[in-house]
């Protein structure tokens, strides 16, 4: 929900958004907020797209920083996908102090 889908405007802050994810879409936003401000820790936060769907290991997805990826088929990641994502960036870590995001 921390993701961008306008300038300055979160996704957790449309008026679209389910009520029934605001909270722990609220708690994740702030926590990536106070991590921004630690200088002491390494750390690297790996947003999801707006839906997590079931699906296969396509290894086809894009990478985005601060906004919303989305297509004409909506905002979403599959598991699979999100995990070799999540993998990479522990192997290979190239968003250190940074948010990233994953969709198609």
């Amino acid at each position: 929900g921390s993701l961008e889908v306008a300038p300055g405007k979160r996704l957790v802050d449309s008026p679209d958004f389910p009520d029934i994810y605001k909270a722990e879409a609220q708690k994740g936003a702030d926590f990536l907020d106070r991590l921004k401000t630690v200088d002491d820790l390494d750390w690297t936060f790996l947003s999801p797209s707006a839906m997590f769907v079931p699906g296969e290991r396509t290894g086809k997805f894009r990478l985005g920083k601060d906004t919303l990826l989305a297509s004409d088929k909506g905002s979403s990641i599959s598991f699979e996908d999100y995990a070799i994502v999540m993998v990479d960036e522990i192997e290979k870590p190239a968003h250190i102090r940074q948010r990233f995001t994953v969709g198609y």
